[in-house]
């Protein structure tokens, strides 16, 4: 029997793929276990460059700010959130 989440996994990377093609880019899925531990590899090292982190929750983007002063905005409408301390209403 298939997993569900597999196949929904590689039906949403097959379609990014596809997205791109229609803009003449290429894509590359990265889902089997060896390829995804050194995408994963590679996303730590990157990582580790950041220096400054602008988190935007209202336009659902992440503006890293890396070591050689280059910017990587990153769309989620997740990880400004986890990025960010919810607001505070503390009554005196």
């Amino acid at each position: 029997m298939t997993n569900p989440a597999a196949l929904d996994l590689h039906t949403a990377t097959e379609r990014i793929i596809q997205l791109e093609a229609e803009l003449e880019s290429a894509g590359l899925a990265s889902i089997d276990a060896a390829a995804l531990a050194e995408a994963r590899a590679a996303l730590h090292d990157w990582v580790e460059t950041v220096i400054g982190v602008v988190a935007s929750p209202g336009v659902g983007r992440v503006t890293l700010i890396h070591t050689n002063g280059r910017e990587s905005k990153i769309a989620s409408p997740d990880l400004p959130y986890l990025l960010t301390k919810p607001a505070r209403f503390d009554r005196s």
